[in-house]
C-alpha cells in the first residue's frame, strides 16, 4: 500500500507538514509514504497550457496516479484553503475524464495557530475534492494552537487526537484496499 502526503503549507518549518510526518508514522508496517515536496514549483492553473502540462504538475498527477491513497494537510488562510493548494488541485482536476483523484481514496486533516484548528479549510479542501470525485474520508482533524499541540514527532499531543487521526488513517486504509484489490 502507498500513501501520497500532500502539504498546503509551504513552510519548511511547516506544522501540516509535520502532521503529515507524523500521520505516517501511525501507519501500519509495509506502507509506504511519500511526501510530495514540488508544490511551490506549480504554476498558476491556466486552462491554455492544460494538455501541455508544466514539469510540477506532471509530477504531481503521476504520485497521485502511483498511490493508492492520499492525506492531504491544510492550513487555514483567510477562512478557507490556501491558494497554493486549491490551485494544485484545480491543475490535476483537469481534464475531468483523466484526473488521477477520480476515484482515489482521501482523508483531508489540518492544524492552525488558531483555535478552530483550520476547520473551514478542512470542509472546503473535502468539498474541492468530491467535486473532482475522490472518495473522501467523511472526517476531520482539527488541531488548533498547533504551536502547543504537536509533540516533536509531529502527532497531536493529546492523545484523543491522536486516536482520531488513526481512525481517519484506517478508514482511508480501508476505502484504499478495495481498489487496489481490484487493480
Amino acid at each position: 500500500m502507498k500513501v501520497l502526503g500532500l502539504s498546503g503549507s509551504l513552510r519548511s518549518a511547516s506544522h501540516n507538514r509535520s502532521l503529515l510526518l507524523g500521520a505516517a508514522g501511525l501507519l501500519p508496517g509495509g506502507t509506504e509514504f511519500e511526501l510530495f515536496e514540488q508544490l511551490a514549483s506549480i504554476p498558476p492553473y491556466n486552462e491554455d497550457e492544460e494538455h501541455s502540462r508544466p514539469p510540477a504538475v506532471e509530477a504531481l498527477r503521476r504520485a497521485i496516479a502511483d498511490a493508492d491513497a492520499v492525506i492531504v494537510a491544510t492550513p487555514e488562510y483567510n477562512g478557507s484553503i490556501p491558494g497554493v493548494l486549491k490551485n494544485a488541485l484545480d491543475w490535476v482536476s483537469r481534464p475531468v475524464a483523466q484526473s488521477p483523484l477520480k476515484g482515489k481514496p482521501v482523508a483531508v486533516i489540518g492544524a492552525s495557530t488558531g483555535l478552530f484548528g483550520a476547520v473551514w479549510a478542512q470542509a472546503e479542501t473535502r468539498k474541492v475534492l468530491s467535486t473532482i470525485g475522490a472518495r473522501v474520508v467523511d472526517r476531520e482533524l482539527p488541531v488548533g494552537q498547533v504551536d502547543e499541540a504537536l509533540a516533536d514527532t509531529g502527532l497531536p499531543l493529546e492523545r484523543d487526537m491522536v486516536e482520531s487521526l488513526s481512525a481517519t488513517l484506517d478508514e482511508l486504509l480501508e476505502l484504499a484496499s478495495p481498489q487496489r484489490a481490484a487493480a
